[in-house]
């Protein structure tokens, strides 16, 4: 994706009159900056208010992941055409980052303590250990650079919104993007299936199950429906342990911004400092400090919750439209043999910890 959002100048309003007509009440068209930008917010939304929809259906997968498998089908039929593509640009950018803001909203720096030092040497082992492993096998693999990086950030944090947060950062082709959040996705669903059967199969308590899938499953409603099967402890403890691990996203993106800046020629010329930390990421720091103050009232959780999946589908829903499934096949199965890869090493990972430090 561009960097900036091209947006192009309208012309000035021509009004022609008819002999004998008045022209009290000419017809306008659109102006200002939103004008261009609407046809691609409204097909990013439609795509988005049906995967919204369907995802009713299959809560297992939701409504994100559908968004961008809407999209990608729809542009290998009807590709984007240069009346939509500034809007999409605009949605899969700038939208994306907003909902990385209001995520924050829902986070307490309070939860981080709670869940106690016993949680912490897992959610970080499994951390390290999916970043570090990306790297290797990544080179091994001879994937983009990349590509890597977001199967790896999507892995190690929290699947479609971290992906998204990294690509805010990076600028990633959403070629990349669409193929590491399908690579995410298939290992959700992976994970949905076969997590319960494995904890039952090990004998792990509930709030060792909740840690499990906490810090083993990419997506949030994926860790839900994994730990909810297991048990309603394990379903609580798992989400606290989701929302706490979130919180990498900040300084991931922050080194990975840092890393651009010096690899870019063009983005070193520039000495802003929020070439390095990006504003949304304040953004997102200011959010989590609002609602740790209690500034946040409860009973507004839930909606800015919904309002920032809304954001991430329909964020998501344009970089499907914005790509070509013909693009995604040149990838071949090596990111799959790469998500395969990080899933296995985190899921054995946060099992060991567990055994190491006693939790499980």
């Amino acid at each position: 994706m561009s960097g900036q959002v091209a947006i192009p100048t309208l012309p000035e309003t021509v009004i022609a009159v008819e002999a004998g007509a008045e022209a009290s009440s000419p017809r306008r068209p659109l102006s200002g900056p939103i004008g261009p930008l609407l046809p691609g917010l409204m097909a990013a939304a439609a795509v988005a208010a049906a995967a919204t929809g369907a995802a009713r259906y299959v809560p297992v997968i939701g409504a994100p992941v559908l968004a961008i498998v809407f999209g990608l089908a729809l542009s290998s039929f009807l590709p984007a055409g240069e009346a939509v593509r500034p809007g999409l640009r605009f949605t899969a950018r700038y939208v994306l980052q907003g909902s990385i803001v209001l995520l924050g909203l829902g986070l307490s720096l309070h939860q981080v303590v709670s869940i106690g030092a016993g949680s912490l040497p897992v959610l970080v082992g499994t951390l390290l250990s999916a970043l570090g492993m990306a790297w290797l096998a990544g080179r091994a693999l001879r994937l983009r650079p990349d590509v890597t990086t977001l199967i790896g950030v999507g892995t190690a944090i929290c699947g479609a919104s971290a992906i998204a947060a990294t690509d805010a950062v990076i600028d990633a082709d959403e070629t990349d993007v669409s193929y590491a959040v399908t690579t995410i996705f298939l290992f959700n669903v992976a994970a949905v299936v076969s997590f319960p059967f494995i904890g039952h199969v090990l004998g792990l308590s509930q709030h060792a199950f909740g840690l499990f899938a906490g810090t083993a499953v990419n997506d949030t409603s994926s860790v839900v429906a994994a730990s909810t099967v297991y048990g309603h402890q394990a379903a609580s403890y798992g989400v606290v342990v989701k929302l706490t691990r979130t919180l990498a996203i900040v300084p991931v993106s922050v080194v990975l911004a840092a890393r651009s800046r010096r690899r870019s020629p063009a983005a070193a010329g520039r000495s802003a400092w929020w070439r390095v930390l990006p504003l949304f990421l304040l953004g997102f720091v200011a959010a989590v400090a609002l609602n740790s103050a209690g500034a946040v009232p409860v009973h507004l959780h839930a909606g800015l919750s919904s309002a920032a999946t809304w954001m991430i589908t329909a964020a998501l829903a344009a970089i499907g439209l914005s790509s070509r499934l013909g693009h995604i096949r040149t990838a071949g199965f090596r990111p799959i043999c790469l998500g395969a890869i990080l899933w296995a090493t985190v899921a054995l990972t946060s099992l060991g910890l567990q055994a190491a430090t006693g939790t499980a």
